[in-house]
């Protein structure tokens, strides 16, 4: 059963409920899909229905977007099987990680309900200032209007839920382009957004080219936040057109983490390293891609790694053993190979893996790198890991801030002293002392420093960056 098939099963079972009213066109066969291209004229509909729909929905309770949200994850959970299943065929993921997107998207979605009833502002004690007395002041929050989002094809449904979750709770409607490779999912979304209640035109998909899309969409004044996830280069060119809108950049990372000689558990924490750099091919914006290993432990923690990864196992996404399957597209794979081949031209050791498996390079652990190499300064977003010997001497703080790239770091010690230094003294938006930087949980803030990012996601902090904030003062003198 293709995607498409899931579709037809799940919401084309509905009467009411037609293919046609949606931006593709399917005629049973699969090599006849297409998404279609909105051109300017029905992404002004699109604009002018949002629009319409925020000046009604900017009105309901906090209560009324909390049980929206919170029956959405309900539905959500009830179809959570066939939403794995299409997330799966679309983005090429094993079946075992879309299960896990699907559970995370379910736990988003009840964070976004939870913190909707919790949105609140404060009093403002003005007599603190001179001539200040005799009045009471408070804080509120209210919606910005409609929210741009556009969204990857690695998450296609958390991250965008990560979007449209926050932009519900607070009031906002929300015009969501998911990558043109991962549109079904969203498709789906908005079906049981729809059951759970939310208005009609409150949460609306358009589908076509990413920049021409945005050009047309920045047009509108009405649109008054962007916000997006994918890389830095895009990310540059967006913050340059938005102009005084609200904005966040969710951009990547190269994910380094240091392994110091005094842990414990040699070949758990190499297990975690092998998880975070090889889940979903290595296709994730906080993949490990670089491990700094003290020079003490690294031939026998070189060891484990290799052994572990070439224990994983490539297979079809839907077979339960899979562990890596195909990449999203073949320019992928001819860029990954292509990098390798850069590096060991250069002088780096391919120690396992970066061969080509039918549309997937197995898992790659290189070493004897150099820091101008691609592998090294670039997000690989591919199954490829960097491994290097940390002399005990180095001060690593300097080392793993030289990148141009600021998200997630990773540190494993047991020295409670160096941990609370490095934690300190790194300039990434999260530090993880412990685990490797694959690690988010959904309502942890989440923001990214220099080319990684610009402003916070996490529902309750992104909450915030979707509203605005007002003063209301009361002079009874």
């Amino acid at each position: 059963m293709n995607y498409m098939e899931l579709l037809d099963r799940e919401i084309a079972k509905d009467n009411e409920f037609k293919l046609d009213t949606y931006p593709y066109e399917y005629s049973g066969d699969l090599n006849t899909f297409q998404i279609y291209d909105f051109d300017r004229e029905s992404l002004t509909e699109v604009v002018q229905r949002s629009q319409s729909a925020f000046e009604q929905f900017r009105h309901t309770s906090s209560y009324v977007r909390t049980e929206i949200l919170l029956k959405a994850a309900g539905l959500l959970e009830n179809h959570s099987e066939t939403m794995a299943e299409i997330i799966s065929l679309e983005a090429k993921k094993p079946i075992k990680a879309a299960r896990q997107e699907v559970g995370r998207c379910v736990q988003t979605l009840k964070l976004s309900g939870i913190e909707a009833s919790k949105l609140e502002g404060e009093p403002i004690n003005l007599d603190v200032a001179p001539n200040g007395s005799n009045r009471e002041a408070f804080t509120k929050y209210e919606p910005l209007g409609i929210v741009y989002a556009m969204t990857p094809f690695n998450f296609p449904l958390n991250l965008a839920l990560h979007k449209i979750g926050p932009a519900i709770a607070v009031g906002n409607s929300v015009i969501i382009k998911p990558s043109e490779k991962t549109p079904f999912s969203s498709f789906l979304m908005r079906h049981i957004f729809e059951e759970s209640g939310l208005p009609e035109d409150v949460l609306q998909i358009v589908t076509g080219d990413g920049e021409r899309v945005t050009d047309h969409l920045l047009e509108f004044d009405e649109i008054k936040k962007l916000s997006f996830t994918g890389s830095a280069r895009v990310g540059k060119i967006i913050k340059s057109k938005v102009g005084l809108r609200e904005l966040t950049l969710e951009l990547g990372s190269t994910s380094p983490v240091y392994i110091t000689k005094d842990i414990n558990d040699l070949e758990g924490v190499a297990q975690k390293v092998v998880n975070g750099a090889f889940s979903y091919n290595g296709q994730v914006c906080i993949s490990t891609q670089k491990a700094y290993v003290d020079e003490e432990i690294y031939d026998a923690f070189i060891s484990h790694l290799k052994t572990q990864t070439e224990a994983l196992k490539y297979g079809d996404v839907l077979d339960e053993a899979t562990d890596f399957s195909d990449l999203i597209d073949e320019q992928s794979q001819e860029r990954i190979v292509a990098w390798l081949e850069e590096a060991v031209r250069d002088g780096a050791e391919i120690i396992t893996g970066g061969e080509k498996i039918n549309g997937s390079v197995t898992p790659a652990i290189v070493a004897n790198t150099s820091d101008d190499m691609k592998i090294c300064t670039n997000e690989i977003f591919g199954p490829v890991l960097v491994v290097e010997k940390a002399a005990s001497s180095m001060d690593m703080s300097e080392k793993l801030n030289a990148s141009e790239f600021g998200l997630n770091v990773g540190v494993f010690t047991n020295d409670l002293k160096r941990a609370l230094k490095l934690g300190n003294a790194l300039d990434y938006g999260q530090v993880l002392i412990n685990d490797v930087p694959t690690l988010r949980f959904d309502h942890m803030p989440y923001n990214g420093r220099k080319n990684s990012g610009y402003g916070t996601e996490g529902i309750k902090y992104a909450i915030r960056e979707m509203a605005k904030l007002k003063m209301i003062s009361l002079n009874y003198e």
